[in-house]
């Protein structure tokens, strides 16, 4: 069946699919207004591929979301997954449009249109350069991501489909040709992309000189074991270590050094690799002496988002005032600072252990900043700060999912998780700084102070989004608050 022209028929499907998708990021309110601000159609006939943004009004704000949309007059009940609703075509058929991430037969395109570099109406593909690109593979997408989605092709490729669309580059291409460019072994090779010409949707508000990413190609790491979960297992592993001999339940970093399953050495290791690409970075985009009065701002920025989050969040209230004197601190001290492209939002979910060592991903920065703020240059000790309270997080995980526990047990393993925390968040340190990171013990107010930020930045992120995760960041600031 052939899709119609934006009608009102499509777009109230549209509007009523697109809240219970996990990767729209306006669910906390109603769509106020719903249109299509592009639409281009890949492939005719049946089935049909159609790439659309989506231009989405709630509360005064418009959002843009990328949908490739498939349409079909019988649908398998392997595309149902996908579905989004009947519609009658031109051609006065009826048929199904869905979400075309679940259809290998349509999604192959993209690879062939990238290969060969193909320009579809505003959609530019591209192939990186020195690169060649398999068309044969179908892709599948994988389920466990929310903010944008991602297609495995065979054992080659993965891409990342940019839901949430940001104007011009995404900062996830830009770092990571830039790094491809300085030669990085930390990043997957990329393969290719695809992008929208500037001014193609007259609704973007914000709209630049440059073209906007729709989706990133790089190599598939078949064999390469998550960060996060590698991370996990260790802990997991300490947590049923017999208790030491003695008196009381007294862990320290040595014990945990000591248990099956420690991640010290991988911590060390992942601090180099971090200190690598840093360096590649700052080779790459350039180094800036900040005068003091950036810190201050930023010191400040971090005092409204305080504020801010405590009065949203009242378990964070306690330890305001701790926190806030470390700000003040180090606005106190401030002085001119250097700045550089950082990853932004950086945690070990967000790095790979392949067989050739540590691998980083996605430098698309945090959600929940703007897209200047994503691209803006930072100190690199703020990434440091965000791996840091990633062992944290780490190290508390499993806790918060066991839910109430004897106070004996739950002291015991508390003292255990401090235990494991402070093992690798000083193996990392010790390797970023053996690598030619700065050293974060000479910047101890300075790290803490990003810790800080970060942390109020999660307890924001897991009251609005993961409300059962809110005690696992909470348990860490206790700790550092005291």
């Amino acid at each position: 069946m052939t899709v119609p022209p934006p009608d009102h028929s499509l777009v109230r499907l549209l509007a009523g699919w697109l809240p219970g998708q996990r990767w729209f990021g306006g669910k906390d309110g109603p769509i106020d207004e719903l249109s299509i601000g592009t639409a281009t159609e890949l492939i005719a006939g049946d089935p049909a591929l159609h790439h659309l943004v989506l231009d989405v009004r709630q509360d005064g704000a418009i959002d843009h979301y990328q949908l490739l949309l498939g349409a079909r007059r019988e649908l398998p009940e392997r595309l149902e997954a996908g579905l989004i609703g009947r519609l009658t075509g031109e051609d006065g058929i009826t048929g199904h449009v869905y979400d075309a991430v679940h259809d290998a037969e349509l999604t192959r395109a993209l690879l062939t249109y990238m290969a060969n570099e193909t320009q579809v109406g505003p959609l530019q593909f591209r192939r990186a350069p020195g690169t060649g690109i398999r068309t044969d593979l179908d892709g599948s997408p994988i389920g466990a991501e929310q903010s944008n989605t991602s297609l495995i092709f065979g054992d080659s490729y993965i891409c990342k489909l940019f839901r949430r669309l940001s104007p011009d580059v995404n900062p996830d291409l830009e770092v990571n040709l830039a790094l491809s460019r300085e030669g990085c072994a930390h990043i997957p090779a990329v393969h290719g992309w695809i992008e929208l010409e500037p001014g193609s949707n007259t609704g973007w508000e914000a709209a630049g000189d440059e073209p906007v990413t729709l989706a990133l190609l790089s190599e598939y790491l078949r064999t390469a074991t998550d960060g996060w979960q590698f991370a996990l297992t260790s802990v997991r592993d300490w947590f049923a270590q017999p208790a030491p001999l003695g008196t009381g339940p007294v862990f320290t970093a040595e014990e945990a050094a000591a248990a099956g399953g420690d991640f010290g050495a991988e911590a060390e290791r992942l601090g180099a690799a971090t200190a690598q690409v840093h360096r590649d970075l700052a080779a790459a985009f350039g180094v800036t002496q900040a005068p003091a009065s950036v810190l201050r701002d930023a010191v400040f920025a971090m005092n409204e988002q305080l504020d801010q989050v405590s009065a949203a969040v009242p378990e964070l209230r306690p330890y305001a005032g701790a926190i806030r004197a470390v700000f003040d601190e180090v606005a106190a001290a401030a002085g001119p600072l250097p700045v550089q492209r950082v990853h932004g939002d950086y945690h070990l979910g967000q790095v790979l252990r392949t067989d050739a060592g540590w691998v980083l991903l996605d430098f698309e920065g945090e959600p929940a900043r703007t897209h200047h703020e994503r691209r803006a240059p930072a100190h690199p000790l703020r990434d440091v700060a965000g791996m840091l309270r990633s062992f944290e997080y780490a190290a508390r995980f499993l806790l918060a999912r066991e839910g109430d526990l004897p106070q004996d047990t739950s002291e015991a393993l508390e003292a255990r998780a401090q235990a494991w925390a402070e093992r690798n968040r000083a193996a990392f340190c010790a390797g970023y700084a053996a690598a030619g990171g700065p050293d974060p013990a000479a910047h101890a107010a300075l790290v803490r102070a990003f810790e800080f930020d970060k942390a109020v930045y999660e307890i924001r992120y897991e009251a609005r989004n993961r409300p059962s995760w809110l005690p696992v960041p909470l348990r860490s600031l206790a700790r550092l608050a005291g």
